[in-house]
């Protein structure tokens, strides 16, 4: 018979799952803890959906996928053994996996993600101008393989590609003026004036960064028109690094994969001090995201648009208490 595993080391293990990243910063992840089994089920949360801006569910299932990463890094470092499983149960399509924590006893362990704990608390997105400097060819090496651990593809893309990126931005910009209902998301998950300290969820306006007045970066205004406190402005960088995450297909399987392998990616990002933020802006419309392939291979299926650079991390956004998200039977 297994040993039991103590609810308070199951509460920690769901406090750093949630320090993953999602779309604007929702958290759509619940999480259910079956003592006697020492199995641990994670949930979409259907309420912390955006119907306008990810209306298939495809951002809520990368962020859910960045959280089980975040499970997994802390399981090992806790001495556990995690055995996942995406997608256990077909019939239930809001159960996104599955991680059976074992007793550990001789069973091998993952020191490869052991490493990159530290980096879980320390990752924050920033809205902030890089520096004008290069990434090195061997951390670029190293952010590939992070990703092609979980299964996804990371590819730096060429001028001429990036250049293409940063047009399907805009155009995503343009098309959000044009459509009064697509920044009804934008909306519902930022956090402004006094509530943005008390928020634990969403964008507040601390997070929002300075306002673009010059540069390419892809970097999305959450004020909008309305009004927050002074951000000031600065100029960003012109020649932004970008990545490209993507997987071979498209589907919720897919998707859980893409963000453990983002996750991945954004932890040894950090661990080497490079800056990281996400767009998902050319994303999020189905016809503009085939339009970020690779122009040579055609192939793949981009989840992501990551920029990377050397300036500050950001701050902290917050997080929902474990005692919202985590269930315990």
């Amino acid at each position: 018979m297994a040993s039991r595993l103590d609810e308070e080391t199951v509460v920690k293990l769901v406090a750093e799952a949630t320090a993953a990243p999602s779309m604007h910063n929702a958290q759509p992840w619940r999480f259910r803890f079956l003592t006697g089994e020492r199995l641990v089920l994670l949930y979409a949360d259907p309420e912390r959906a955006m119907p306008h801006s990810d209306p298939d569910n495809r951002a809520l299932h990368i962020g859910c996928g960045a959280a089980l990463f975040n499970l997994r890094v802390a399981a090992v470092h806790a001495d556990l053994v995690p055995e996942t499983r995406l997608l256990p149960e077909p019939q239930d399509p809001l159960l996104l996996a599955a991680v059976q924590l074992p007793d550990p006893a001789g069973r091998p362990q993952h020191d490869d993600l052991t490493r990159l704990h530290p980096a879980i608390r320390q990752r924050h997105t920033s809205r902030h101008p890089f520096a004008d400097k290069d990434v090195p060819e061997d951390t670029r090496a190293t952010l590939r393989n992070a990703a092609a651990k979980e299964g996804a593809e990371l590819l730096f893309p060429g001028a001429w590609h990036a250049e293409t990126v940063l047009d399907l931005v805009r155009d995503a910009e343009s098309r959000d003026v044009l459509h009064p209902d697509a920044n009804e998301d934008v909306v519902r998950w930022t956090r402004l004036g006094p509530e943005a300290d008390t928020a634990v969820d969403g964008v507040p306006e601390y997070a929002f960064g300075p306002r673009k007045r010059d540069g390419k970066a892809p970097v999305r205004d959450f004020a909008g028109r309305r009004p927050v406190a002074d951000r000031g402005t600065t100029t960003f960088e012109h020649t932004p690094h970008l990545a490209l995450l993507s997987t071979p297909g498209d589907g919720p399987a897919d998707w859980l994969r893409a963000g453990q392998a983002l996750e991945r990616v954004l932890l040894e990002a950090t661990l080497v001090d490079l800056a990281t933020s996400l767009t998902s802006h050319a994303l999020e419309d189905r016809e503009l995201r085939l339009l970020a392939r690779d122009p040579g291979s055609g192939i793949g299926q981009v989840q992501m648009v990551l920029r990377l650079g050397y300036g500050p991390r950001g701050p902290a956004t917050p997080r929902r208490p474990v005692e919202d998200v985590l269930d315990v039977v």
